[in-house]
C-alpha cells in the first residue's frame, strides 16, 4: 500500500511558475512509476506527465510538453511536477498517481493503482 500526499499548489499569475510535490509513505516507492493528473472545473480528468521508477523514462501530455517536468527524488519518496509559463487554463485540481505497472498504459488510461487526495492550482490572468 501506498500512500500519496501533494502540496505546493496555490494561487500565481499567468506566466508564472509553482512545483507541486508528491511525498509517497512505503518502502517500495522507487519500485513505482508515477505520474501526474488534473481535474478542470466541468472538465474530465487528464493526464499530465509520468515518470518510470528509476527516472530513466517520461512522458507528458501535448498540452503541457515543454512547460511541465516531472522527476523524482527516491532517497525522498518524493515525485515533483516543475510547471513554468502557467496559463490562466491550467487552473485545476492537481493529482499525483503511483503504479506497480512496468509500463505507463496504466497512466495513459487513467487507471493508476494509487492516488492522492489532490492540490488545488489556480493560476489568475
Amino acid at each position: 500500500q501506498v500512500q500519496l500526499v501533494e502540496s505546493g499548489g496555490g494561487l500565481v499569475q499567468a506566466g508564472g511558475s509553482l512545483r507541486l510535490s508528491c511525498a509517497a509513505s512505503g518502502r517500495t516507492f522507487s519500485s513505482y512509476n508515477m505520474g501526474w493528473f488534473r481535474r478542470a472545473p466541468g472538465k474530465e480528468r487528464e493526464f499530465l506527465a509520468a515518470i518510470s521508477w528509476s527516472g530513466s523514462r517520461t512522458a507528458y501530455a501535448d498540452s503541457v510538453k515543454g512547460r511541465f517536468t516531472i522527476s523524482r527524488d527516491n532517497a525522498k519518496n518524493t515525485v515533483y511536477l516543475q510547471m513554468n509559463s502557467l496559463k490562466p487554463e491550467d487552473t485545476a485540481i492537481y493529482y499525483c498517481a503511483g503504479d506497480r505497472s512496468s509500463s505507463f498504459g496504466p497512466f495513459y488510461r487513467g487507471s493508476p493503482d494509487y492516488w492522492g487526495q489532490g492540490t488545488q492550482v489556480t493560476v489568475s490572468s
